[in-house]
């Protein structure tokens, strides 16, 4: 971070490398969530097929997991512009956002022939897709020791 002054006040002013390891620090935080509310939700899937309560729970599950879908979006967008990040992530981010209304179209008809193997392929592309992004590194800049 940067130090300048207006007016005679302070102004701290962040380098495009740390926006870069923020955003894409929220970006692999994001999908993190995505994968374990989708897990989260085959234990729930498990408790509506043998508890009274199971189907609220399922219920509730599947706003938070859509909910993270929507999150993924938002941090893959703020990856790409402001971060300055490749644009394939919202591909991927879009993707499962559709996917994941598709999932909740199928569930809310009682389709279990689609929903169920549609959700064990958003539970192993979302794993797939976390392992494969890089880590969040720290960023050394010229002339700074870290």
């Amino acid at each position: 971070m940067a130090v300048h002054t207006t007016a005679g006040a302070p102004v701290e002013t962040t380098s495009g490398a740390a926006v870069e390891q923020r955003t894409r620090t929220f970006l692999r935080v994001s999908v993190a969530l995505q994968t374990a509310t989708v897990l989260l939700q085959a234990v729930s899937a498990g408790l509506l097929l043998s508890t009274s309560y199971g189907e609220s729970v399922h219920g509730v599950g599947a706003r938070v997991m859509y909910g993270a879908s929507m999150l993924y979006v938002l941090a893959a967008v703020l990856a790409w512009r402001p971060g300055g990040g490749s644009p394939r992530p919202i591909l991927y981010a879009t993707g499962f956002l559709v996917l994941a209304s598709a999932q909740v179209v199928l569930g809310i008809a009682h389709v279990p022939s689609v929903h169920v193997p549609l959700g064990v392929l958003i539970f192993g592309l979302s794993v797939a897709v976390l392992v494969r992004m890089p880590a969040a590194r720290a960023v050394r800049t010229v002339g700074t020791r870290q």
